[in-house]
């Protein structure tokens, strides 16, 4: 379906000069120009438009802006300049423009030191495409250095992802807003380009009013979103334990090779492993993946090398393999919008691709806490600008943990949509205030607030519905074709066998019970912790440092990551440790390969679960023949900073706190080994870096920490 169809479209000639610049990109003699392509190309060569293209993956968006590209470059256009999400992405679109015939460059945070040669380059008019970041469009150095003369010379705008503009959308990128001023200082008449595959009638209409900054209609090309290739199924299964086992008896019956996406790192890496073990070639992809790591394992999946990548959506929009086979998900995306835009990586180029959905009962808690956690809130930003104005010179992000307690990550997010806003800017050395004013808009975040709890619901709905699976994605994307696909396991009746075998079952089981991860430790103190009362700074001395510790697990572990949760929860009764949580504590130190034994055990004194904590102790001094020495003693009845807050608050809160007493100290004083430090919960690790540094300065002639669980 297209709307706002141009009338007429290109001359014969410059059909024919399209089509034939189709058939080099892709290399077939035969290839025609789909419905919906011509008419975009046309937009923009002819009438200088500004167009969205709403259609599904493996549709040829790309095609229609590199098509677009070489025919404004024979007619005298400067180049084309292409604001890409991802490195991954480009490194697949400056491929297959060289394919094309079209010679494409990039700049971005990895390649600086190249930035003068593709500069140059540019000014000799030797490039037909640049791909940049939104991120760069605010790089101190590009955005005053190159970003004007682009927008002079560029033959065309292209936004890819172009979802990412709107706070509506399942995958919003602050720095996207960024382009509606880029869009303001465009030359009249220069033609922009915006595509994407995943946007519902919300998202588009927000999409159009920002690409209309500065005058001009936006043309809509929207087509179905219907996939054909892809047969969709559900099947639930009560514990992880059945959708690993399940996985690992089922994975090589799956056509090709594909990805097994999860919601969290520890859990894709738990899978992985589990994988592995079972026999099949897997390995995990995530955040936490080096970067050189990551290109290797997409050119191993690519390759066929691996029957899949277990990821998160760190694999999404960077990765294009036109002929993967499946894609199965162990927990749902938060959002059917979400869900089709992962699944659409599959069967671009093969008559079928099985996807299917292994929902779990966590799910709705981790679509909580990302959906909170991207949400600025008032008093943060309220701090940054009052910090930022206060302040004769730039202050950076670290500096900046100092005045509003939130992690980096989300101070990282309000800085952006601060400066999106223009409240603030970002320059060299840190940020500063504009001074311009700026409003807490927060009817527009509770208006999104809801529509994502809207979404969920959609999600819900998608996983227990009667309906066809593919109609009920494309009514997600307020696609008005939507139908009965007639593949689906609604409309045909599961595909996917539905058993799970013993043998699997177990192993699962098994790999599900191991317990055991390592606590990093502290070494560095946070900067600027002056403005906060703390007089500490630089390095941890060794002499006052903790040892790397373990705990049992981490709380969002597939196996005793939930045990642990319901045991650690806000509002859990405190009581003594179960004896199956005492064993797999025992078992962590059994397998603990310390250089030296520990020669006592003490407590970080628990205000909320004193017994749970001193039961573990007591265990553990029990099993270890060791002395129980107590716990710590406490200066204040609770700390002051906000649980899940940043580094600089979190120490703030804890220095100070903890005290030796006198019986303590003397006890420590008699000691030839270390002390295992016993905790519940670990999460910024100051807790642990604060109280054994007062054990260390006591006389402990080491710290080694022990925990139930790891927050993430």
């Amino acid at each position: 379906m297209t709307t706002q169809q141009p009338d007429p479209v290109l001359s014969a000639p410059a059909d024919d000069e399209a089509q034939a610049l189709l058939r080099r990109l892709v290399g077939d003699p035969a290839a025609c120009l789909r419905d919906g392509q011509l008419e975009a190309i046309d937009a923009l060569v002819r009438r200088g438009a500004r167009a969205l293209v709403v259609q599904r993956t493996g549709w040829g968006k790309s095609a229609v802006y590199f098509v677009a590209t070489a025919m404004l470059r024979a007619r005298g256009s400067g180049p084309t300049l292409i604001v890409s999400p991802l490195l991954a992405l480009m490194r697949d679109q400056v491929a297959a423009a060289e394919r094309a015939g079209l010679r494409a460059v990039t700049m971005n945070s990895a390649n600086a030191d190249e930035w003068g040669a593709v500069a140059g380059a540019l000014a000799a008019d030797q490039v037909d495409l640049l791909l940049v970041s939104p991120e760069r469009l605010n790089n101190p150095r590009f955005r005053d250095e190159q970003l004007p003369g682009l927008a002079d010379v560029a033959g065309l705008l292209v936004v890819d992802e172009a979802h990412c503009i709107s706070d509506w959308g399942h995958d919003f990128r602050p720095d996207y807003r960024r382009i509606r001023d880029l869009l303001e200082c465009l030359p009249a008449g220069r033609p922009v380009l915006a595509t994407t595959a995943t946007a519902n009638a919300r998202v588009v209409a927000d999409v159009v009013e920002q690409l209309g900054a500065g005058g001009g209609e936006v043309m809509t090309v929207r087509g179905t979103l219907a996939r054909e290739s892809l047969r969709l199924g559900v099947l639930s299964l009560p514990t992880a334990q059945a959708r690993l086992g399940w996985l690992s008896a089922h994975l090589g019956d799956l056509p090709g090779s594909g990805i097994v996406y999860a919601l969290t790192v520890s859990a894709a890496e738990d899978a992985a492993t589990l994988l592995r073990r079972a026999g099949h070639e897997v390995r995990a992809y995530t955040g936490r993946t080096d970067p050189a790591d990551r290109l290797a394992l997409e050119r191993a999946l690519r390759d066929d090398e691996v029957k899949a990548l277990v990821a998160t959506s760190a694999l999404g929009m960077g990765f294009d393999k036109p002929d993967l086979g499946f894609v199965v998900h162990l927990g749902a995306p938060s959002s059917p919008v979400a869900y089709y835009q992962q699944v659409g990586r599959a069967g671009r180029a093969t008559e079928r691709a099985d996807v299917l959905l292994l929902p779990a009962a966590e799910d709705q808690e981790i679509w909580r806490y990302f959906a909170t956690a991207s949400m600025p809130r008032q008093a943060d930003a309220s701090a940054v600008l009052s910090a930022l104005a206060a302040s004769d010179t730039p202050l950076s992000t670290a500096a900046l943990e100092t005045v509003a307690d939130v992690r980096r990550t989300r101070l990282e997010l309000l800085l952006k949509v601060l400066d999106v806003e223009g409240a603030v800017r970002r320059v060299a050395g840190g940020w500063r205030a504009t001074g311009e004013p700026w409003v807490y808009d927060e009817a527009r975040y509770a208006r999104v607030a809801a529509a994502r709890d809207a979404e969920a619901a959609s999600m819900l709905d998608y996983e227990s519905s009667e309906s066809c699976r593919m109609r009920l994605l494309q009514t997600a994307l307020d696609d008005s074709s939507a139908a009965d696909c007639g593949r689906c396991d609604r409309c045909a009746g599961p595909w996917y066998p539905t058993a799970v075998p013993e043998g699997a079952l177990q192993a699962a089981q098994r790999a599900l019970r191991q317990v055991g991860v390592q606590i990093e430790a502290r070494s560095q103190w946070p900067s600027g912790m002056s403005r906060l009362g703390v007089s500490l700074s630089g390095r941890i001395g060794a002499q006052e440092r903790v040892e790397p510790g373990r705990a049992v697990a981490r709380l969002t572990d597939l196996g005793w990551g939930r045990r642990l949760r319901g045991v650690l929860s806000v509002g859990a009764p405190d009581g003594p440790a179960e004896d199956s949580l005492l064993a797999a504590c025992v078992s962590v130190l059994t397998d603990w390969e310390w250089s030296q034994r520990p020669a006592a055990v003490v407590t970080v004194p628990s205000l909320r679960r004193p017994e749970l904590v001193g039961s573990v102790a007591q265990r553990l001094a029990d099993v270890g023949r060791l002395p129980y020495l107590g716990p710590l003693g406490l200066t204040t009845e609770a700390p002051s900073g906000e649980p899940g807050g940043n580094s600089a608050f979190r120490l703030a809160a804890v220095h100070g706190r903890f005290v030796v007493p006198p019986a303590l100290a003397s006890a420590l004083a008699a000691l030839t080994g270390p002390v295992l430090l016993v905790d519940d919960l670990v999460d910024s690790r100051w807790t642990m870096a604060v109280a054994g540094r007062a054990l260390r300065r006591a006389g402990a002639p080491g710290v080694l920490p022990f925990a139930l669980a790891v927050a993430a």
